[in-house]
């Protein structure tokens, strides 16, 4: 019997050995558009603007563009992170105090579609966020794809009119007295799934966990703000 239970181990060793080891994701090409030289945002796609400017003038989602993802992709997810974001949200209170270069960080969410039918490779400028809209865009459907909701969701208080659920594109912000450069990385995603089966006010977070297991092929583009 012992030697049964050894030739049925090696057995099973062999076998897991034998399986294929399941494919690194394939690279895809992402652009955005509208940067400057120095790969900067334009100031039309910041949320943070002077007072008295006009809300037309600025949260301009930016145009990106996409190579094609591999046989098989199904659908395309676009998040976009500001890797620098401040963790100590209480500088935001303290202007006059400037932001340590070592203080801690944090990733900040502030793009997030899903379900892009696989015929779409690029989305116009303004097509999330046409200008400053102060409720933000809704989430769910549109012809491009569903919209889940950014940081910027329940961010303000109730009495603001910033408050509320954001969806769409929402730009950057990073705090005044904050004198690091914040990278903006814009991230797409080729899926073997047409749906996520996500709905609702989802975030970002919620989407990398459903993608886990269907992800073909990544892209990402970094600019700075």
């Amino acid at each position: 019997m012992k030697w049964q239970k050894q030739t049925a181990l090696l057995v099973l060793a062999y076998a897991l050995c034998a399986m294929p080891a399941r494919a690194e994701p394939a690279k895809m090409q992402v652009t955005v558009h509208g940067l400057d030289p120095d790969g900067r945002l334009p100031a039309s796609s910041a949320f943070c603007v002077p007072p008295n400017t006009d809300p037309a003038s600025h949260n301009i989602s930016p145009a990106v563009s996409w190579s094609r993802g591999p046989e098989g992709t199904k659908s395309y997810a676009l998040i976009m992170t500001d890797l620098d974001g401040v963790k100590d949200l209480s500088f935001l209170k303290k202007p006059e105090v400037m932001i340590p270069p070592d203080a801690e960080r944090a990733s900040y969410i502030h793009w997030v579609l899903i379900d892009i039918p696989p015929s779409i490779l690029g989305l116009e400028r303004g097509a999330e966020s046409p200008y400053f809209i102060p409720k933000g865009s809704p989430i769910g459907a549109t012809d491009h794809g569903l919209r889940g909701a950014n940081v910027y969701s329940d961010f303000y208080p109730k009495d603001s009119p910033l408050h509320g659920i954001r969806g769409g594109f929402d730009g950057p912000c990073p705090p005044k007295n904050d004198p690091m450069k914040h990278r903006y990385v814009t991230r797409i995603y080729a899926l073997d799934v047409d749906r996520l089966g996500l709905e609702g006010p989802f975030f970002g977070e919620d989407v990398e966990k459903k993608m886990q297991g269907h992800i073909l092929a990544i892209g990402e583009a970094t600019a700075f703000y």
